[in-house]
């Protein structure tokens, strides 16, 4: 099906031009939403006489955007969740989640406007962008740790896992060092004098 762009469309094109779509896109999707007309020649004659305005409507907003988007471009969120020792978590974070987040802080995004490509299933700090407009993206960093205390480690760029790690093999070196120091092990190589 050959439709009219009323906006712009990633990977499709910009306002005012005619692409060829599958039928099950541009009904489903294209045209409820008002991102294209059918290319007939009567609909390619109103989208003609009706441009200005349309390109008026795209550039105020998209200005909308840009002002919400410096609000929203290079802020954290923090979400504590629960993981494993490995710092799998034992469910995921998903767009849902992070716009959640972001509209807990006073923004206003929707989670279809979330660009994740794959739900988030680690702990740390993740770089998430959001589509505000066709042509703005912003960039926004998600921190998943399983407490506030984690989190704090984690902004300051600890790596929590690999330090947790490193502290349990320290307590466990130390508790062999004791328990080598204190005496098991040597009862039976040592006989005291007094009995001998």
């Amino acid at each position: 099906m050959k439709v009219i762009l009323l906006e712009r469309v990633e990977k499709l094109g910009t306002i005012g031009d005619v692409v060829s779509v599958k039928d099950g896109f541009a009904r489903n999707f294209l045209l409820p939403r008002s991102k294209a007309l059918r290319a007939t020649s009567a609909n390619q004659k109103v989208f003609e006489a009706q441009r200005a305005q349309i390109e008026a409507r795209n550039a105020e907003n998209r200005a909308q955007a840009e002002k919400s988007g410096e609000k929203l471009d290079g802020s954290q969120y923090v979400l504590i969740r629960q993981a494993g020792e490995s710092g799998q978590l034992y469910g995921s974070v998903a767009a849902r989640d992070v716009a959640e987040a972001v509209n807990a802080e006073g923004g206003k995004i929707g989670r279809d406007q979330v660009m994740l490509n794959l739900p988030i299933k680690t702990l740390g700090v993740h770089e998430v962008k959001i589509r505000l407009h066709a042509e703005v993206v912003v960039t926004v960093t998600v921190n998943v740790a399983r407490s506030q205390d984690e989190a704090e480690r984690q902004a300051r760029g600890e790596n929590v896992i690999a330090s947790q790690f490193d502290e349990e093999r320290a307590a466990a070196m130390e508790q062999a060092q004791d328990l080598f120091e204190g005496g098991a092990g040597q009862a039976m190589n040592e006989v005291p004098l007094e009995e001998a």
